[in-house]
């Protein structure tokens, strides 16, 4: 059995306990599908840097290496400036290894309300790729003349022609993938910086010659901002600066309606070295300790991850599972309209993953309910047995379960128009007995 080694840092706020549902559903994950996890937890963070007056130890670092991924709860403390805390754990671990892609789904789900009006499941389903190491946060700078009436301070963006290049090229291979619409937005301000942003657009303009494939434009900053709001349904793959992409992604995890659910993870796309998945929303002292946070960014965050370990099919039933919760609407936290603890949420993301309802029969619209995944496609669960955990390959003539297995685009529209009679039976509690459909 594959075991994973896995990094866990926290961290303040309500991170602690965003993570431990994490921690919760994850291991539940590891049983159900055959793999396991070693986790060590690192007391890194606010806490930490009361008592030693620094957020990680010194050669942190060089802990975390040996480890197949970091899983991050959040950073941030009222009584301790934003500048140390971030700089002093979070962009060290960023840079030190090398995560330049900074990936965050911008996605409406099923049972959740857009602020936007007129916004259905879906219409909303944007990746935002942000460039994680340089930019607008290289912390390059100083002060000058300190403390006197004089006082200036110099702060340095760093744009290099491998800086972009790279981020901009993982945007395009993203876009390509069977489950995106082959679009892809820059987000500039070349027309007042006129260096950075000029080397970005012209390495924009010079990568995307090599993907005729796929459609393109490119934004100001201040534009993209509006449109997010405007016409957030025409974006799908959004490349930006590690500043513009880290304002664009608080609103597009607003306009879908909250911080609550954006995951994000903090990748080094050659593994190198670890990457680093946390949940987007901070350490939200005001309810600290109270039992309202929304865990789903953290337990998203934690199927992104499963999914960069090579676990597909994993990653896609946990992901359903969070669908399925989201959409039956009986654990979910204030933010999301609801009256659950953080705990309940957990609770009822692992039940779903493990396919209990309990026992009232009802159809599972997996496959409505999740993208696409590189090819895989998934269908609803059994209506008599409620048997939620296989997949139903549409395509086989006893029409019995399988799963996971890879199909084409080509047979997955013919499977959405099968009327649930030609699916044929169960082959979880015998095949004619349940009744299986599509939308």
């Amino acid at each position: 059995m594959t075991t994973y080694r896995i990094a866990v840092i926290p961290g303040d706020g309500i991170g602690p306990e965003v993570i431990d549902q994490g921690l919760h559903v994850l291991k539940g994950l590891g049983r159900r599908f055959d793999f396991g996890w070693k986790f060590r937890s690192l007391p890194w963070g606010s806490d930490y840097y009361f008592k030693h007056g620094r957020m990680m130890p010194e050669g942190g670092l060089e802990t975390l290496r040996p480890f197949d991924a970091i899983y991050f709860g959040a950073v941030g403390h009222p009584e301790i400036h934003d500048h140390v805390t971030l700089n002093n754990l979070l962009l060290p671990i960023r840079r030190g290894f090398d995560q330049y892609v900074c990936m965050r789904p911008g996605l409406l789900y099923p049972g959740v309300k857009s602020p936007l009006n007129g916004k259905k499941a879906r219409d909303i389903d944007m990746v935002v790729i942000r460039e994680n190491t340089e930019g607008e946060y290289a912390n390059v700078g100083g002060f000058h003349y300190e403390g006197t009436p004089q006082e200036m301070a110099a702060q340095t963006s760093v744009f290099t022609r491998h800086g972009c290049e790279r981020v901009i090229r993982f945007a395009f291979e993203l876009a390509r993938r069977s489950d995106r619409r082959r679009k892809v937005t820059s987000v500039t301000k070349s027309n007042a910086m006129g260096y950075g942003m000029v080397l970005w657009d012209r390495v924009f303009e010079e990568v995307s010659a090599e993907f005729p494939d796929v459609a393109t434009e490119s934004l100001l900053v201040d534009a993209a901002c509006m449109d997010f709001i405007r016409r957030p349904e025409d974006f799908d793959v959004v490349v930006a600066s590690n500043l513009f992409g880290d304002i664009l992604t608080d609103i597009a995890a607003m306009i879908t309606g909250s911080m609550g659910l954006a995951s994000s993870g903090n990748i080094d796309p050659e593994r190198r070295f670890p990457s680093m998945f946390e949940p987007v929303h901070g350490s939200a002292p005001d309810i600290t300790g109270e039992g309202l946070a929304n865990p789903l960014a953290a337990i998203l965050s934690g199927a992104m991850m499963v999914r960069h370990l090579g676990q597909e099919e994993a990653a896609d039933a946990l992901e359903a599972a969070v669908v399925q919760t989201l959409e039956a609407g009986d654990a979910l936290t204030p933010d999301l309209g609801g009256k659950a603890s953080t705990e309940e949420v957990g609770d009822a993301v692992l039940q779903a993953l493990n396919g209990r309802n309990n026992g009232v029969p009802r159809i599972w619209w997996v496959y409505e309910n999740l993208p696409r995944r590189r090819g895989r496609i998934h269908l609803a669960s059994c209506s008599f047995c409620n048997d939620g955990q296989g997949l139903h390959d549409s395509t086989a003539p006893t029409g019995r379960w399988y799963g996971p297995f890879t199909t084409t685009d080509a047979a997955i529209e013919q499977a959405l128009q099968t009327r649930a009679e030609d699916l044929g039976g169960c082959g979880v509690c015998q095949p004619g007995v349940g009744t299986l459909r599509t939308r």
